[in-house]
């Protein structure tokens, strides 16, 4: 590892405000929608979007969504409708734990699994994203995502669940830059330094689950170094299926490029 001091480019927070409201503008104006809807947690993540949702369209086009379980932290639900008042955007509540619990008793994995608690928080993760369309399509809005440049270099979502979206506003921006931002645009305290969590089971952390800093993460992400790198590198490979639509068997290519060469059935 290099001795030498490392210095990490400073964004221009008045440009990227301004670049990203452009772009849910742009987005929304070409998908003729007529506003957003975000899942609210309580976190940084989310909070910035709604922020950023409510500059470009105005609260009346933008609408929360609360989407806790049994174990969601009370603090985060009042953060997140302290946001929404903040704001000044409509909300809607829906317990998911019923929704999820039914779909536990029906499907679940033997309890021995090894899989079972990812599994099942993955279903959490994918009933809120039905919820979020839902809305969506009632109200012809798009689906605004909250996933940072960080989450998703490294696979930290689920696929279908929280990256089933139709817009990610701040997915090109690291999670030390998602705080900063975060701050110029006065959102609280109490939500910008909050330990990240996808709250999908009791006492999960993000940082827990990695098994390292969102600031170790960064600085390797963003300069290549730092103790993090193994990991990184590891949990950049092993996702590199999220960030790319299915593969497509493209049959006709094959046949026109080795049509003498066919195996027959």
């Amino acid at each position: 590892m290099s001795n030498q001091t490392i210095t990490i480019p400073q964004l221009n927070l008045e440009k990227t405000c301004h670049a990203i409201i452009t772009f849910i503008q742009f987005t929304v104006s070409q998908a003729q929608a007529k506003g957003v809807v975000i899942g609210l947690s309580g976190g940084v993540d989310s909070s910035l979007t709604a922020a950023l949702c409510v500059r470009a369209l105005g609260p009346k086009r933008v609408l929360g969504i609360l989407m806790p379980t049994l174990f969601t932290p009370l603090q985060d639900t009042m953060d997140a409708n302290a946001l929404a008042k903040q704001l000044q955007i409509s909300t809607e509540y829906i317990n998911i734990h019923p929704i999820s619990n039914m779909f536990q008793n029906q499907i679940s994995p033997a309890k021995s699994a090894p899989s079972r608690q990812k599994s099942l928080a993955n279903i959490r993760a994918r009933i809120r994203m039905i919820i979020l369309y839902y809305y969506a399509n009632t109200q012809s809005f798009l689906v605004a995502g909250t996933s940072d440049r960080s989450e998703t270099l490294i696979g930290f979502y689920t696929k279908y669940g929280d990256g089933g979206v139709d817009i990610e506003p701040l997915a090109d921006l690291y999670k030390c830059e998602i705080r900063t931002l975060a701050k110029r645009l006065d959102v609280d305290d109490i939500i910008i330094n909050k330990p990240p969590s996808a709250g999908l089971w009791p006492g999960q952390s993000d940082e827990g689950e990695l098994g390292t800093t969102y600031a170790e993460i960064d600085k390797y992400l963003m300069t290549g170094e730092g103790p993090a790198a193994e990991l990184v590198n590891s949990l950049v490979a092993r996702s590199e299926h999220k960030r790319h639509t299915p593969p497509i068997c493209e049959v006709r290519d094959i046949i026109n490029e080795k049509q003498n060469n066919l195996i027959p059935f």
